[in-house]
């Protein structure tokens, strides 16, 4: 009979710490519903908009500046990497000066052509779906980036494969590039280059423009200082405490 009284107290004792629990749930559940009440589909989408709109016309201002390219390691564009031997050799031979040039001409290039990157970028934002923003909401750092190049790459490309050939001829790559591949060629036993200019340059040139884009993006998921509006603090606030 005690074993049946004690055995009676323990389940007893289960259940009210059990019942206490889901009372202590229920608590902070309803606490977090006032504090931080669910967002409507259209705020989210307006928001990550907001978000996108403003990552987006950072990156096209910071890219298409001059120095753009040139002036930023994270996404200056280098020698051709298929032509590195190449690089490495002319270096050795004196003509570094020159390589340089080359360089710093093809950046020039990708910096004329970045400043094309707004209507592209504007219609895919337009065009984004509740399940598009859900997606980018809870997804990683990187999310809305992940989606606007998904959405505007072929179109970026074929928009600025033609800008870069303008831009090249504008700076006048071809003066420098052409020497350098017609010498490096030259040399007895080496194995003869020539890069698609234009498509590398073009590739580079949208490779660093997303490359920024991202780190705006980052900026507003991370600083709350960069949400500047009341509807980006409600937004990506939200998607701070979910993360917690």
């Amino acid at each position: 009979m005690k074993k049946i009284m004690i055995v009676a107290c323990l389940l007893g004792a289960t259940a009210v710490s059990a019942q206490l629990n889901v009372n202590t749930l229920k608590k902070k559940a309803a606490a977090i519903s006032k504090v931080a009440p669910a967002l409507s589909e259209k705020e989210v989408i307006d928001g990550l908009k907001e978000a996108l709109s403003k990552g987006a016309t950072n990156a096209g201002q910071l890219t298409s500046a001059v120095g753009g390219f040139n002036g930023n390691s994270l996404i200056k564009i280098p020698f051709p990497e298929d032509a590195k031997k190449m690089e490495t050799n002319l270096r050795a031979a004196g003509m570094g000066h020159q390589v340089d040039k080359f360089v710093t001409t093809m950046n020039e290039a990708a910096e004329l052509a970045s400043k094309q990157v707004g209507d592209i970028f504007l219609t895919a934002i337009k065009n984004m779906t509740v399940k598009d923003g859900m997606n980018i909401l809870q997804g990683k750092e990187d999310a809305a980036t992940t989606y606007l190049n998904g959405q505007t790459y072929q179109q970026l490309y074929d928009t600025f494969k033609p800008i870069v050939v303008q831009a090249l001829k504008q700076v006048e790559v071809t003066k420098y590039w052409n020497p350098l591949m017609t010498k490096y060629n030259s040399i007895p036993f080496v194995d003869k280059v020539n890069p698609d200019l234009e498509d590398y340059t073009t590739k580079k040139a949208i490779e660093g423009l997303f490359k920024m884009v991202a780190q705006e993006e980052l900026k507003i998921r991370q600083n709350i200082s960069a949400r500047t509006s009341d509807l980006l603090k409600k937004v990506f606030g939200e998607a701070d405490k979910k993360r917690k």
